[in-house]
């Protein structure tokens, strides 16, 4: 969810309104993912690197999450999605993560869409995590069993990564889930993101030819 910051500096606007307007294309987009009836949608919110922002910026970033997690609650329940956070819950602040943890409580048996958001994550991290938890249970560390250690298991494979606002990188996003995902980049800014670019996006995939290292 890349370009926050540049549609608004495009507009003349401070920084925050570029996150305000990225917050409602989440949402938006959600609603667009149902109707291409896709059952898995995975949103980049926070990366591990994202602490060396200002202060002021990542306080204003968590305080925007609840409050639109408080407020969205109903249209979320409404739409039959089952909301999950992956990523590191340590240092994130307690109100967000009681919130985080609320919505996940309430939407565990809706099943239309899984909606994961990544907040305090990183794909390095995810891994490092995987491999310290089988250690801990003197479990043998393989593909398999790091594929069952990641913070959501059942989405171990990704199918495809759609990257926003021209950037041409998986900056530490699924690095585990990405060894066969299909990647679309796409100049469009994050808030401007709509259905015609999500569609795009997946009649791409459609094209493509995935082998799997097979012929």
């Amino acid at each position: 969810m890349d370009g926050n910051g540049r549609w608004a500096r495009q507009r003349g606007l401070p920084r925050v309104e570029g996150h305000r307007q990225g917050a409602r294309a989440v949402f938006r987009t959600v609603e667009n993912a149902l109707v291409l009836n896709i059952k898995h949608l995975i949103l980049y919110a926070f990366s591990t690197e994202n602490w060396k922002r200002p202060y002021e910026e990542v306080s204003f970033l968590f305080s925007l999450l609840k409050k639109h997690i408080v407020l969205q609650e109903r249209r979320i329940m409404e739409l039959g999605v089952r909301f999950c956070a992956i990523g590191r819950r340590d240092g994130l602040p307690a109100d967000l993560v009681a919130a985080l943890e609320r919505l996940e409580r309430k939407t565990a048996q809706n099943n239309r869409i899984s909606v994961y958001l990544a907040l305090n994550y990183g794909g390095r991290a995810e891994i490092a995590d995987a491999a310290a938890k089988l250690a801990a249970r003197s479990l043998p560390i393989t593909p398999h069993t790091i594929s069952q250690a990641l913070y959501a298991p059942q989405i171990a494979e990704c199918d495809l990564i759609i990257r926003t606002a021209g950037e041409k990188r998986l900056s530490n996003f699924l690095l585990w889930q990405a060894a066969y995902a299909e990647l679309v980049f796409l100049d469009v800014l994050w808030p401007d993101f709509g259905y015609e670019h999500f569609a795009l996006a997946v009649e791409e995939f459609s094209r493509r030819k995935r082998r799997f290292g097979g012929l």
